[in-house]
């Protein structure tokens, strides 16, 4: 029997490489091979410690991997493609009971049981349950969709998480041919948002303090770009928008920086009657000062989303089959590291200098 490695976090910034022998996939289930995985900014919020769930667990969601081994009754995807060993698939991050409150609502997103297996620890078998590892273990009934040979690694690695929950909040909310989407953020998830606003004929703007993040918004579709560099000040940044936007605002604003004074700040850059769709900021410790009077007078619609509908993540494969060509998808991270490093790569991910950081087994 083999054995693989698995980032599993034992205290506060602190990972260790454990090593265990590989599963056998049982019925429903398969086995993949990790080929890329990617730093999501979520990762290093629970490599801090910040997730209650996720301490002491393995890390890693955002990743593609290759089918080494089918469990019994496995001869598609979820799309009802045929599979076989070293076909590549993306895999839904998270699972979905289809018994909870939430899953009785249709609201799949938020099943209360979704990472039941994702918060044991990695001692436990079958071990393989995060993607910054040699292995990882698809569970019965967990969804998971076939990469087509024309979409690379670099490109579809952040499929299953950013580009997935960027088609599903935007769906959510709503965003119209010739709106305004100011993107605060330009990591991955803002670069996502843009590339999709743009195939829905929206204008965007995106924020950031990174230049050669806001050099990637333009080549992904961002019509204008705001330099935190240039406008350090929050009142400076509204203004800017409120320029952009001949005095009225945004229509939709998404907030993917994880920053807590964000939030505040989206309410400024919305219009009156607009929106704002909260995705980045998780922290539930994480605390900041605001007047609610300004919402209400300004009618402000604001939608927390969290993960999407797993079906999303079919959305996005097509999405990327279509539209790779026309965005530098591969360039999302000019930076990968090898599964030894991971600590490295977590701190270039939390840098922000580049939109993603990559881990390659």
């Amino acid at each position: 029997m083999s054995t693989g490695q698995i980032a599993t976090l034992v205290g506060p910034a602190t990972v260790e490489l454990q090593e265990y022998d590989v599963p056998e996939p049982g019925p429903g289930a398969v086995l993949l091979a990790v080929r890329r995985a990617n730093v999501c900014g979520t990762d290093v919020h629970q490599w801090h410690y910040e997730s209650l769930l996720l301490r002491d667990a393995g890390l890693g969601h955002e990743f593609v991997g290759e089918v080494v081994a089918l469990g019994e009754g496995v001869s598609t995807d979820f799309a009802g493609e045929p599979l076989a060993l070293g076909d590549r698939v993306v895999p839904v991050y998270y699972l979905t009971c289809h018994r909870c409150p939430p899953c009785l609502r249709s609201e799949f997103n938020l099943c209360q049981n979704g990472l039941a297996e994702w918060k044991l620890k990695p001692e436990v078998a079958p071990h393989f349950r995060s993607g910054f590892a040699t292995h990882y273990y698809l569970f019965p009934g967990q969804y998971f969709y076939k990469v087509p040979d024309s979409v690379p690694d670099e490109t579809v690695a952040g499929a299953n998480c950013g580009l997935a929950q960027m088609l599903f909040t935007i769906d959510q909310v709503g965003l119209a041919a010739g709106e305004t989407l100011v993107v605060q953020g330009a990591g991955g998830l803002g670069l996502y948002a843009a590339a999709v606003a743009h195939e829905r004929g929206a204008r965007v703007i995106a924020i950031d303090g990174v230049p050669e993040r806001l050099e990637l918004a333009r080549a992904f579709g961002a019509d204008e770009t705001v330099s935190l560099a240039d406008f350090p000040e929050s009142a400076d940044r509204v203004a800017r928008v409120q320029e952009l936007t001949g005095g009225v605002g945004a229509d939709l604003v998404l907030e993917v920086t994880g920053v807590p004074a964000s939030f505040v700040e989206a309410i400024d850059l919305a219009r009156v009657g607009g929106r704002i769709a909260s995705v980045g900021n998780l922290n539930a410790e994480a605390t900041v000062t605001m007047t609610p009077g300004f919402v209400t007078r300004k009618s402000v619609h604001i939608h927390g989303v969290l993960r999407y509908h797993p079906w999303y993540l079919h959305q996005a494969v097509q999405f990327l089959a279509r539209r790779q060509h026309l965005h530098p998808f591969e360039a999302f991270s000019d930076r990968s590291y090898p599964l030894a490093e991971v600590t490295d790569a977590l701190k270039a991910g939390e840098s922000r200098s580049v939109a993603r950081v990559a881990i390659v087994p």
